[in-house]
């Protein structure tokens, strides 16, 4: 049996190719072994982050590619169609963290009821989250379009809840004005929406591309849009917390400068405009700073005991969820050729924001 993989040259985002790698017969799968075929996935700008970060946050170990290429993890669904361990059928779905293949070898190990996780030596170097796949094939949150919308969304607004839960921690820096770049991001109007409805003393204000103005304006979760050669009308005076969605050195410098000790959390989320510079400035302001969603979860799995993340984050989704429908189109695309043009088109920034695109490498 063979598996294609979609690989990425590291250096260079914009060359990519299909390759393909033999896969074991069942019977040659190590002890406990799953082999799963990875039948659908959801990729957004997040996935392009996932890359640019590869190296410094150790992405590019999770699923290993040849040389000087790179396996971009995605968040989706697969079947396990062969199963070396007693307690995991045939036919099971998972939801979880996979390559952008065919298939995946996991090595399943903490099995239980609700999920499994993934104990292959080259996956621990990464944090714990990404090694966990749901056991869904009987739970309805998880079926058709709602699964579509966990897989695009899930995880993104999961990141949005952590970045949400540390700021109200930090009772905003002091600031009542939140500005979010690449406002039309799925992980920024997450946030927004999660500040807009549960801060009422906080001001949401989304910064975006011209072209994106009307659909940002109608998630109604931004008391104020902007766009980026606009973003410096608000009032220099105006204390601010900014959520850096985009990774743009120049607009973070020109923020920086312009609000000066008045910005007093610079938090770097995402990469969405792939433009940050290696040798940035020392700024005025908070010192800007890398969002890692994992440590704020650990923190919080510590204090609020088992379950208390899940709990509390099953609340916002729920008040998130049913937003969905009116806010993303969901389209499908299938075989390699699909799967690279929307691959190109999200490195290039040419994705409406209103698409919500689930992919598979099989035709």
């Amino acid at each position: 049996m063979i598996s294609e993989d979609f690989v990425v040259e590291r250096d260079d985002l914009a060359q990519c190719k299909v390759i393909e790698t033999e896969l074991p017969e069942a019977g040659a799968l190590p002890s406990e072994a799953l082999l799963v075929k990875v039948d659908r996935f959801a990729f957004t700008t997040n996935n392009i982050t996932y890359a640019v970060a590869g190296d410094e946050l150790k992405y590019w170990q999770l699923f290993p590619a040849p040389k000087g290429f790179g396996n971009i993890p995605v968040w989706g669904f697969g079947e396990v169609i062969a199963s070396r361990h007693p307690a995991v059928a045939e036919g099971e779905r998972l939801f979880g963290y996979f390559p952008m293949a065919t298939h995946l070898i996991i090595e399943a190990t903490d099995v239980s009821k609700r999920g499994l996780r993934d104990g292959a030596a080259h996956r621990q170097v990464a944090a714990s989250v990404y090694n966990i796949y749901a056991r869904v094939g009987n739970d309805p949150a998880f079926a058709g379009r709602k699964g579509d919308q966990q897989a695009l969304l899930r995880p993104l607004f999961m990141l949005s809840f952590m970045v949400d839960d540390y700021l109200a921690e930090n009772d905003f820096f002091g600031a009542q004005t939140a500005m979010l770049s690449s406002a039309s991001s799925k992980t920024a109007f997450g946030l927004a929406h999660l500040i807009h409805t549960q801060r009422e003393s906080v001001t949401v204000i989304g910064l975006t591309s011209a072209s994106n103005v009307d659909f940002v304006r109608s998630l109604g979760c931004y008391d104020e849009v902007l766009t980026y050669d606009h973003a410096t009308s608000v009032p220099s005076s105006t204390p601010v917390v900014y959520v850096d969605m985009a990774g743009n050195s120049r607009l973070r410098e020109t923020l920086h400068r312009h609000f000066g000790e008045a910005i007093r959390y610079s938090g770097r989320i995402g990469l969405t405009h792939r433009a940050t510079s290696p040798d940035e400035p020392d700024l005025p302001g908070a010192k800007p700073r890398f969002f890692f969603a994992p440590d704020q979860m650990r923190k919080r799995a510590r204090e609020w005991g088992p379950g208390g993340i899940d709990q509390r984050f099953g609340i916002a989704w729920d008040g998130f969820g049913p937003r969905l429908d009116q806010w993303i189109r969901i389209v499908e695309g299938r075989g390699p050729e699909a799967v690279q043009k929307i691959y190109l088109d999200t490195l290039a920034g040419r994705i409406p924001p209103e698409q919500g695109h689930m992919l598979s490498l099989l035709d």
